[in-house]
């Protein structure tokens, strides 16, 4: 079974599998407060709004970030 981690901002729930990942580096770029290779658990959402999750999110070029809610 595929390892699949979910995060939570408000209604938003970020989900992460890491299988997808083809490590672009661009959520790192975009949201450094929010992901963090370096930091457990790496992404924190707390450090950013559910729209600037949304966006960079959708610029995902794996798929491997997803989310659902609001």
């Amino acid at each position: 079974m595929a390892t699949i981690k979910e995060y939570q901002k408000d209604n938003l729930t970020v989900i992460w599998e890491p299988k997808k990942c083809i490590h672009a580096g661009i959520c790192v770029k975009t949201l450094p407060k929010v992901y963090d290779p370096k930091a457990t658990p790496w992404v924190n959402c707390n450090n950013a709004s559910v729209d600037e999750l949304k966006a960079q999110i959708d610029a995902c070029p794996s798929g491997a970030l997803s989310y659902r809610g609001s």
